[in-house]
């Protein structure tokens, strides 16, 4: 499968067009491997889209998805609830939507996800769940929130899947799904007309066929230029943190990673194992709900007294969790990320990015985790560990790229390279010798 940038090639030389990709970009998101995937489509403002823009704009007319808490003018913006799917329509398109548009991409649909995005599993009682598209045998879990989203991307209706993290939700289910998901520095793409989960937390961001594609789809989210450059992979200094990532880690998942190691110190990649002592305080720092709990409580409370009923009640619970935080507590939390941050950057500041699993697991059946009070033990031990590698990004105000790591014939496995704030290049730039060297192999 073509990724954007070979596409936006044979539309600038002629040997296709961009009604031709939407009509297949179409035939995807209308077959049975996007079931559950959109809660709404137009397709036929993503043909007249398509038409309109330039071939010689940076997306060429080509499609692009938006997770269901993206305002677009003239819908609603329900966050895959029920409880919001008559609030009134968005005015103006999000700054993450309008940029996308400005920039000649076409949106095709908005994509399902997990209920006001908070978990990583991907399930949602009320739209169904789109089934990971990484294996065609097995209903498997896409990952979340953005679980429409990456299965959007990875059976070919979008180019481009527009996201947010606010603990892993891009390079999860990118991860599970066997595509590219970057979290860049929270800061720098503008999260105006996003739903919010964790004002803290939350990043606006994308999942896309390739590295080079989301490099391409960062610069227009953020509205600035990365700097790559074209070193050598021996030229990066490399990490892995052998302590939390990897506990609890599934075979596949470690074969997976240690091949990745031996290819790339074959590539001439020099890595080193450290420690990271600063993990351990994690659960400490968070132990009174975290900011997601306390800042998603904030903006839900009134709507839960109204229409608690008709919420996810796993979603419910999560952010019930924020009611009891006092302000004391909080602000504690936030004084206590500030000298975390400061440590563990201080600790990585002698590399240029750092290894490990994205999330220690491979996709697990949907049944296994469908909703139903029977399964909610089994749901919320495969979410820990879906959120644990990925959140440790989040709190350091990091940026972090999934890409796949696995080979053929196995089930999707993401490699997550990261660093600290505003290290977004170097991480890009190693991310794309990585994943050159891996082709190769």
């Amino acid at each position: 499968m073509n990724d954007l940038h070979a596409t936006r090639r044979l539309v600038q030389s002629g040997r296709t067009d961009a009604h031709t990709e939407m009509d297949r970009a179409i035939e995807a998101a209308d077959s049975a491997l996007c079931a559950h995937v959109f809660t709404r489509t137009d397709f036929a403002a993503a043909r007249a889209a398509a038409l309109q823009a330039a071939p010689a704009s940076r997306l060429a007319g080509l499609a692009f998805s938006v997770k269901d808490l993206f305002d677009v003018a003239g819908q609603p913006t329900p966050a895959g609830s029920i409880v919001l799917s008559h609030a009134p329509a968005a005015r103006v398109d999000a700054t993450a939507v309008a940029r996308l548009r400005a920039a000649g991409g076409a949106l095709i649909g908005r994509t399902n996800m997990t209920e006001f995005a908070f978990s990583g599993v991907g399930v949602n009682p009320h739209h169904g769940t789109p089934a990971n598209a990484g294996d065609t045998t097995t209903a498997r879990v896409p990952g979340g929130s953005s679980a429409g989203a990456a299965v959007s991307v990875a059976t070919g209706a979008a180019f481009i899947g527009l996201g947010s993290d606010t603990g892993g939700s891009i390079r999860i289910p990118a991860a599970l799904n066997g595509i590219v998901g970057f979290k860049s520095t929270a800061r720098l793409v503008p999260t105006e007309g996003a739903l919010p989960l964790s004002n803290t937390l939350d990043t606006v961001c994308a999942m896309t066929r390739s590295v080079r594609d989301a490099i391409t789809t960062h610069e227009i989210l953020a509205s600035r230029t990365v700097t790559a450059g074209n070193a050598p992979l021996a030229a990066y200094r490399l990490a892995v943190v052998k302590n939390l990532f990897f506990d609890a880690i599934e075979s596949a998942v470690a074969v997976a990673f240690e091949r990745t190691l031996e290819t790339l110190r074959a590539a001439g990649a020099r890595i080193e194992e450290i420690e990271l002592p600063e993990l351990a305080e994690l659960s400490s720092i968070n132990a009174t709900g975290g900011f997601s709990a306390a800042e998603a409580y904030t903006w839900h409370r009134l709507l839960l007294e109204r229409s608690g009923a008709g919420y996810d009640p796993r979603v419910a619970q999560r952010i019930l969790k924020g009611a009891t935080m006092k302000a004391h507590e909080y602000i504690d939390l936030v004084h206590a990320r500030r000298a975390w941050i400061r440590g563990v950057a201080q600790k990585l500041d002698r590399f240029d990015a750092v290894l490990s699993p994205t999330v220690p697991i491979t996709a697990p059946p949907i049944a296994s985790v469908a909703p139903g009070a029977e399964r909610d033990d089994a749901f919320f031990r495969v979410n820990a560990l879906l959120l644990r590698n990925p959140s440790v990004v989040n709190m350091l105000d990091g940026c972090a790229l999934s890409l796949p790591c696995h080979v053929k014939g196995e089930l999707p496995v993401g490699l997550m390279v990261w660093h600290a704030a505003l290290h977004d290049d170097p991480v890009l730039a190693v991310s794309l010798q990585i994943e050159s060297s891996l082709q190769k192999k």
